[in-house]
């Protein structure tokens, strides 16, 4: 027994020697708040400071796969800079903004960095559930690559090991647009909800984490019949395109859009306990990159010249597909729907990519809330989404003086 825990010992400070080796003088500044659990959803405001960017450098948390970028990178010029008409400094401190890009017609019309961020563009941050939209699209790659037939398709078709379970009903369609009837808890602040309880739970042998919880869960709705929001639902999502892909879903992403596209860095993304992505949750990747993504969408979609989606795709994805209990805001294919034609990834602790084609618009921002979500508790949302009009209004203005 001595000799075990002596060689858990010698690991253990092996792999806070690796971290601290490649963590830069910026976060080494802040290593003495790094936390040391993986219950992310009850981190201190410090301990997220300094976890949000080393996410996937942290021995306690679970392993993570590269998304390799390629050698050629997508340019973002500088444009003229964009007077808002708000105090964007005071504007970040409210926000607790770590990094902010705002993209025009392809350009830099406003980049700021704060949180101690150091080195800025260099610097990575984890998404929260902005990577669902990034499955999303995946699944819409999947679909023109020909490993998934229809989102009509029965999502057990794809995923054997829930056949037995609710899950027999559910299509990918209402697994995209969360409108499965299962039931399920997002409640952030509750410690015994599904969303805080599920990628803690010990699997069934040889069955997927998160297959092995859901297929335990119970209906509450008939399919299609009332949307909620499942984090679960999507990690689903990952493992059905995995398995019809038969690719990891980080060799995936890289494949079709981060080298083609040509983003900067190479990005990452956490794997659950049993080797899956967690897909509702938790890449890594600069802001600039994950604003690339939004002109990725922007550009109709396509990476090195060559379409990604299916015909009419885009227009799913981005409309609005389901009715939500939040004023003002849509859903798509794992994309929040604004009532202008604009959508938006968003994350927990205010991660968010804002995408507005009319205007050519894209807003990039990776913050650390006091709160997961206005949900519970403070405005920081509804501040956000009232920034957003601002920059709309101010490019009007900008267009309307030009005429």
């Amino acid at each position: 027994m001595r000799k075990w825990a002596i060689g858990i010992l010698i690991v253990l400070v092996a792999a806070a020697g690796i971290f601290w080796a490649t963590a830069d003088k910026d976060l080494r500044r802040l290593i003495l708040n790094l936390p040391t659990d993986r219950d992310v959803l009850f981190w201190s405001i410090a301990q997220r400071d300094a976890g949000f960017r080393a996410m996937d450098r942290m021995p306690v948390l679970a392993k993570s796969r590269v998304i390799s970028a390629g050698k050629n990178v997508y340019p973002l010029p500088v444009g003229e800079p964009l007077e808002v008409g708000v105090d964007v400094d005071a504007y970040m401190k409210d926000q607790r903004t770590a990094a902010l890009i705002i993209l025009q017609d392809g350009k830099i019309r406003l980049e700021k960095y704060g949180l101690d961020f150091g080195s800025g563009p260099g610097r990575r941050w984890t998404s929260f559930s902005v990577a669902k939209s990034f499955t999303s699209t995946l699944v819409g790659a999947a679909i023109r690559d020909g490993y998934i037939k229809s989102i009509d398709d029965k999502v057990s078709d794809y995923i054997p090991d829930l056949r037995g379970s609710v899950y027999d009903d559910v299509t990918i369609r209402q697994l995209l647009t969360m409108t499965s009837g299962v039931k399920w808890n997002e409640d952030y602040g509750n410690p015994q909800s599904d969303v805080a309880r599920f990628n803690a739970h010990k699997a069934d042998p040889g069955v997927d984490v998160t297959v092995s919880y859901m297929r335990r869960l119970k209906r509450e709705a008939p399919p299609g019949a009332k949307w909620v929001y499942k984090t679960g639902e999507t990690n689903l999502i990952g493992v059905l395109i995995s398995s019809a892909a038969k690719k990891n879903l980080s060799d995936y992403l890289s494949e079709k859009i981060w080298q083609p596209f040509g983003m900067e860095q190479s990005g990452s993304w956490i794997l659950g306990p049993t080797g899956h992505e967690i897909s509702g949750c938790c890449m890594q990747a600069s802001t600039r990159d994950f604003a690339r993504f939004g002109l990725f969408m922007l550009n109709g979609g396509k990476a090195g010249g060559q379409p990604v989606f299916p015909d009419g795709w885009m227009a799913e994805a981005t409309g609005k597909q389901a009715d939500t209990n939040l004023p003002g805001y849509g859903y798509g294919y794992q994309w929040w729907t604004l009532d202008d034609d604009a959508y938006t990834a968003q994350g927990i602790f205010g991660q968010g990519i804002f995408i507005d084609p009319r205007r050519k618009l894209v807003i990039a921002s990776n913050s650390n809330w006091p709160h997961a979500t206005d949900l519970q508790g403070g405005d920081q949302g509804k501040k956000r989404l009232t920034f957003y009009r601002k920059v709309q209004q101010a490019l009007d203005s900008e267009a309307k003086a030009k005429q």
